[in-house]
């Protein structure tokens, strides 16, 4: 009898336990008065009508790490903060080499760091959508290999995360609809299988603007019915996330994992890469492929890296890159991102500053800085240009290029096969799916525009931008500055590269960058001058919650 009632308290405790360690530990919240206070922001896309996710539920997205992280101790964690937030690439590398850190250590602190902020009703970004439930395993199985990569400028065994618009096996992929939420597929897009290569830990799938932000018309940026409104570090709900790669952006900001990568269009990645302090390159088109990402236009897309750090751009930028025979785009380039690192010397480089940014206090004081360190600036007065029928190529790529995608490139037991599908979803519970309507959407489906009347849009758009970049070539530049994602729309239509870094903050505390546009296919040179301004000007600050 003794025995019995042994081996019952015994199972009784263990039980206990493991009813202990799944306690709910992210909780909704009322969300009421906060919303009625949001009514009085300055910015009508800052009213926000939600903020926490209707349709995510954290502690199932933390389900698999429920007993890692049983052992992994807030003691554990303050120990390994000075050896992994803010770090660059190489230096995580340098501490496992030594011994001081491990690949599975390092993807726990990630996770860790994740859950504690983002189960806090008071600093939660609603920056992760989805976690690789296979990540920890996939970290012991690097630091089992006896043959670490021989580089220190290498992704091998580092945590990445991935916008929710880029396919991976492991997890949905959703762009943030819930029109996509079973959206599993079979493969990963080609640049995760490059990252795959190249021994890269996927840690998870972060928020985004739903659809890239070509769904609602002047909605909040960051907003999806999967994730629910993506906030910004540096002043939750007082400044925007930028968009559409608004999770990419905040999480790492937030030092929720070493790099992310985010898509653009026409701004989505210099956008909230500036609005939240961290180094952003949207590439010429061609240098990264986009095959398995779901598209809005064939013409615009790419991926691009997002980090805090120009030097881990290069190695992301790097890890990514090879030549996809299925995508038409794709170029079979040789160029080594982050051979021989990289000088923080102006020597010879010769700059283009846009007159009417000179108004902006921090560009100018940015601008003195490089005229003091010897770079010869050009003060350029950019031509007028007429940017008709931008919204129209928007709309007709996205109209055949969608379908596309959901035809070859998603779950074949979708049911949804175009836009005019998803709108007609969409309208069966629209509170749910599309609080903020789908303007944009329907025009797609409006737009009559032919396939031929494109080509007549897309030379015209192309033209225009070359010519308010021609001094780049005029001038013999190696950049023209702007601010943030100001010319992002130009740049992208004349396929141009842009890189922006961070150039300080405002009096608000709100982050401001200063964005380098090059040549096509000039990477290497932009990533060069970026990363000389980052060293001159190192101006980059964590946000102070979340340190």
């Amino acid at each position: 009898m003794r025995n019995f009632i042994f081996i019952f308290t015994f199972i009784f405790l263990i039980t206990s336990c493991k009813k202990q360690q799944s306690k709910l530990i992210f909780k909704k919240y009322d969300e009421t008065a906060e919303l009625e206070t949001q009514q009085n922001h300055e910015k009508k896309r800052m009213k926000f009508k939600l903020i926490q996710s209707k349709y995510l539920d954290m502690n199932e997205v933390f389900k698999p790490f429920q007993e890692d992280l049983a052992y992994f101790s807030e003691e554990n964690y303050i120990n390994l903060k000075p050896l992994i937030l803010e770090q660059d690439i190489p230096t995580l590398q340098k501490s496992i080499k030594e011994g001081k850190l491990t690949y599975e250590k390092l993807t726990l602190f990630y996770l860790y760091r994740i859950r504690k902020f983002e189960s806090d009703s008071t600093k939660s970004l609603n920056a992760i959508i989805a976690l690789n439930p296979n990540v920890v395993k996939e970290a012991r199985e690097k630091d089992k290999n006896l043959e670490l990569p021989s580089s220190d400028y290498s992704v091998y065994g580092m945590p990445i995360l991935l916008k929710d618009n880029i396919n991976t096996k492991e997890m949905p992929t959703t762009a943030g609809a819930i029109a996509l939420e079973r959206n599993f597929t079979k493969t990963d897009a080609f640049i995760v299988d490059k990252l795959k290569e190249n021994g890269a830990l996927i840690l998870g799938k972060v928020n985004l603007s739903e659809w890239a932000y070509f769904f609602c018309s002047g909605c909040p940026l960051g907003y999806s019915a999967i994730g629910g409104q993506t906030l910004n570090p540096y002043g939750r709900k007082m400044f925007e996330t930028g968009g559409s790669s608004a999770g990419s952006a905040v999480a790492v900001a937030a030092n929720y994992a070493v790099a992310a990568v985010g898509t653009e269009t026409s701004g989505s990645i210099t956008s909230p890469s500036s609005q939240n302090s961290v180094v952003g390159l949207k590439p010429t088109i061609g240098v990264l492929s986009r095959t398995g990402i779901v598209p809005i236009s064939s013409t615009l897309d790419t991926p691009g890296p997002m980090t805090k750090n120009v030097v881990d751009t290069a190695i992301l930028l790097n890890a990514m890159k090879g030549f996809d025979e299925t995508d038409s785009a794709s170029k079979n380039l040789k160029e080594e991102y982050v051979q021989n690192g990289f000088r923080s010397k102006f020597k010879g480089k010769k700059v283009g500053v846009l007159k009417p940014l000179l108004t902006d206090s921090i560009y100018l004081i940015s601008i003195e800085k490089l005229k003091k360190v010897g770079v010869e600036v050009v003060e350029i007065t950019p031509s007028e240009i007429s940017f008709k029928g931008f919204i129209t190529l928007l709309n007709i790529d996205m109209k055949h290029d969608l379908p596309k995608y959901l035809k070859h490139n998603a779950n074949k037991s979708l049911y949804i096969k175009n836009v005019k599908e998803i709108i007609a979803f969409n309208k069966k519970d629209s509170l749910l799916r599309a609080p903020y309507g789908q303007q944009l959407f329907e025009g797609i489906v409006k737009d009559t525009t032919t396939l031929k009347q494109l080509e007549v849009v897309k030379q015209h758009l192309n033209s225009e931008g070359k010519k308010y970049l021609q001094p780049l070539e005029e001038e013999k530049l190696d950049a023209i500055l702007s601010i943030n994602n100001y010319h992002s729309g130009i740049a992208a239509v004349a396929n141009h590269p842009t890189f922006t870094v961070p150039m300080g903050y405002k009096e608000s505390g709100e982050p401001i960058s200063l964005t380098f546009i090059g040549a096509p296919f000039s990477e290497r040179k932009l990533l060069e001058i970026g990363y000389a301004f980052e060293q001159l000007t190192k101006i980059r600050r964590m946000p102070k919650n979340y340190q």
